[in-house]
């Protein structure tokens, strides 16, 4: 579908920058794209400027407002065939695996004997729950409206995977920070999840109803007022904006203030010399290596670990090359296997020691990179189905589309046969933990991270269609909080079923690890 909700004619690519048949582009001699026949505009006494496709179109002066304001007059049109009001819908798809079978089906392709782990870590809660079911939800989304407008989706944009990160430069940067099952689909679906994860985040939390309502409420007008401050700016402008220093202010969430210090000056003593420091030992050839620490860190056999060190050297390929002679500096002593995550339980994800030649210590983590789940639910709502090289790939550039900082390191690589990510390990990173937040907090935590998934959003889908489509008043934060409930509902019957499920032997399950 194109950014208007509208079928894709054949031979055009999905709305993230596709191609449309019969644009003025052609493969040259080399494979490289080249101008052809394109059609030419002539400015008040300047040259003939060829119509480049993947830059927008340049009109005359006197349609420039016009052009200004189509996308937004298209959102406006959406409307229509999906009214807002129509986002409290949650009608579930026929052939809906119970929870047990849904979980059993995600465990699929990982490590056997970590996937009890996997299951004790879901069953906690139903805030643990949703956090592992990413796929289940997928399925269940699959059944309500959607306006057919793409964006690139974090895939999992639940409360826990907002969070601090360091730049490049040593300081802070707060955005979306986790994007397994990032693609391109349906906006709302992003939304939708996070507006989910306040509700059941507040209930862990022991807030009160109204409380836990009015945070998934807040969530969606945070989003959609964001969403149209990003469309009145320039284009620059937008792609940057709400730099984090202001990000408390913008989202009206001062109450957060002291959580968020705290939160960042544990962030900062979070990195690979305190992991290395805590996970390593010396050796006598004045190297250092992993200790084990069963479950979570164990040490790998030599083969396992060679292979993730030969995998390295394809991952410098991916790595933009400014940053080759700074991992030049370090050589590989040591990889351990590392457990992480709720959800990523059970995938293969190791650590990898470096050091440079004082001795100083950067960690990178290689962790495979899966099929996204949203991916098998994506036609079911008119979406193309992407076609994927490789899935690590896959999770860095979407990752990259849609943080404003990314981690400087990010590249990925094949380990054998499988498709993995690279990126930096305890890399200043922190987070705030949704489910122990104050009562007076959710609502402020629901707006600020409502406000960050409006940002990531907008570099891929246009502010102005989005902003048109949500308007002004507060019809799509009342439907939205209105599903999110219901679905919070839904996500406590099935985590019950599967805490049944496993005290009746059903499946098997680790507590407390």
């Amino acid at each position: 579908m194109d950014g208007t909700g509208t079928a894709l004619p054949p031979g055009r690519r999905d709305g993230l920058g596709g191609v449309e048949t019969g644009s003025p582009l052609s493969a040259g001699a080399d494979g490289a794209e080249t101008v052809v026949a394109a059609s030419l505009l002539t400015g008040e006494g300047g040259p003939r400027i060829p119509a480049v496709a993947g830059f927008a179109h340049r009109g005359d002066r006197a349609d420039a407002a016009a052009t200004m304001e189509a996308p937004k007059e298209r959102g406006k049109a959406l409307r229509a065939r999906v009214p807002r009001s129509s986002h409290a819908q949650l009608s579930l798809p026929p052939g809906r695996p119970d929870a047990v079978r849904a979980v059993e089906e995600s465990n699929r392709g990982r490590v056997p004997g970590l996937t009890p782990i996997r299951v004790g870590r879901m069953a906690a809660t139903p805030f643990a729950f949703l956090r592992g079911s990413a796929g289940l939800m997928a399925h269940d989304l699959a059944g309500t409206p959607v306006t057919g407008v793409a964006a690139q989706l974090c895939g999992d944009a639940h409360a826990a995977n907002f969070g601090l990160y360091g730049d490049a430069r040593g300081g802070l940067v707060i955005d979306l920070n986790d994007f397994d099952e990032t693609v391109a689909g349906p906006w709302e679906w992003d939304l939708k999840r996070l507006a989910t994860s306040l509700v059941l985040a507040g209930r862990e939390a022991g807030a009160d109803e109204d409380t836990c309502r009015k945070g998934a409420y807040d969530t969606v007008g945070a989003y959609r007022r964001t969403m149209r401050l990003l469309a009145r700016m320039p284009a620059l402008d937008a792609w940057n904006a709400i730099a984090d220093e202001e990000l408390v202010s913008h989202a009206d969430a001062r109450d957060l203030l002291g959580t968020l210090e705290r939160v960042s000056e544990k962030a900062r003593r979070n990195t690979s010399a305190r992991f290395a420091a805590k996970s390593t030992e010396d050796c006598e050839d004045g190297g250092r290596r992993f200790v084990d620490a069963p479950p979570v860190l164990r040490r790998v056999p030599d083969a396992e670990a060679a292979a993730v060190a030969v995998g390295l050297g394809d991952y410098l390929r991916t790595v933009s090359e400014d940053r080759l002679p700074l991992l030049a500096r370090y050589a590989i002593h040591d990889v351990a296997f590392r457990v992480v995550g709720t959800g990523s339980v059970g995938t293969r994800s190791y650590v990898v020691l470096l050091l440079d030649h004082r001795g100083e210590p950067l960690v990178l983590q290689v962790k495979e990179a899966r099929p996204s789940v949203l991916a098998p639910h994506l036609a079911a709502v008119g979406f193309e189905v992407p076609e994927v090289a490789h899935e690590g790939r896959r999770v860095v550039l979407g990752q990259k589309r849609m943080q404003v900082v990314s981690d400087h390191l990010l590249g990925w690589t094949t380990v054998d046969g499988r498709p993995f990510q690279v990126r930096q390990f305890r890399n200043r990173k922190g987070s705030v933990d949704p489910a122990a937040l104050a009562a007076d907090q959710v609502d402020d935590y629901g707006r600020m991270t409502g406000a960050l998934l409006a940002r990531a959003h907008a570099h891929s889908a246009d502010p102005r269609l989005l902003a048109g489509y949500c308007g002004k008043n507060e019809e799509l934060d009342e439907a939205v909080a209105a599903f999110a409930v219901t679905y919070a509902d839904l996500t406590e019957a099935d985590h019950a079923e599967l805490v049944r499920a496993i005290g009746a032997g059903r499946i098997a399950a680790e507590h407390g690890v």
